[in-house]
């Protein structure tokens, strides 16, 4: 049915069956906050600018007093001062008979380990360990890059902090079997009852 699955399917699919089902089957889309998503795509776009080496000063002068103290925040972390592999980086991984794919906001370097960087402008996943993001980021770049030596950085702005998770033989196995059990039930295409006092954007539709 799908060629490829993305971290954001998955996590649709994991909240609630049924919008995944409207999202990514019935392709229906829903507005978004749009305040929120230039914020965080201003900050990703200086990022990227900045890690390949490019002029970014006209940009900085534009920012807003709450962009510039993110920035200057995000930009002063040792990450950034490490080799830069790619930002920006389309990466994609086949586990069992699915594809499983995203777009990683950076990736650096440092000695023989690898950091997969991911800005988040509001708080990181509550259980990272165990984030889609996190599970194929890893493996993806595991795989391209041919190396065990794999740690994935969750850069929190809005709370100033950060969550590591290192790659080791056992989670790479556990994060295999995850990502193909939860394919297979998306494939199974099975739809529980609309949950009691669902309020999501597809609650009108939903029956």
């Amino acid at each position: 049915m799908f060629k490829q699955f993305s971290p954001n399917m998955l996590k649709t699919y994991e909240l609630c069956p049924r919008k995944f089902h409207f999202r990514y089957v019935k392709n229906i889309n829903m507005p978004t906050n749009d305040d929120v998503f230039e914020f965080g795509k201003n900050i990703h776009a200086l990022a990227s600018y900045f890690l390949r080496g490019e002029n970014i000063e006209k940009m900085e002068k534009a920012l807003t007093a709450r962009e510039a103290e993110v920035w200057g925040y995000l930009k002063s972390l040792k990450y950034f001062g490490y080799g830069v592999v790619n930002t920006e980086y389309n990466l994609a991984v086949r586990v069992g008979t699915h594809f499983f794919g995203g777009r990683l906001d950076a990736l650096v370097k440092d000695g023989d380990m690898y950091y997969i960087l991911d800005y988040k402008t509001g708080s990181a996943p509550k259980n990272s360990k165990y984030d889609f993001q996190t599970m194929i980021y890893i493996l993806a770049v595991q795989e391209f890059f041919k190396t065990e030596n794999v740690t994935f950085v969750y850069l929190d702005l809005k709370n100033r902090d950060e969550v590591k998770i290192t790659l080791t033989p056992e989670l790479k196995e556990e994060y295999r079997q995850r990502l193909i059990e939860v394919a297979k039930k998306i494939e199974a295409g099975e739809l529980p009852a609309k949950k009691e006092g669902c309020t999501c954007d597809y609650s009108l539709i939903c029956y």
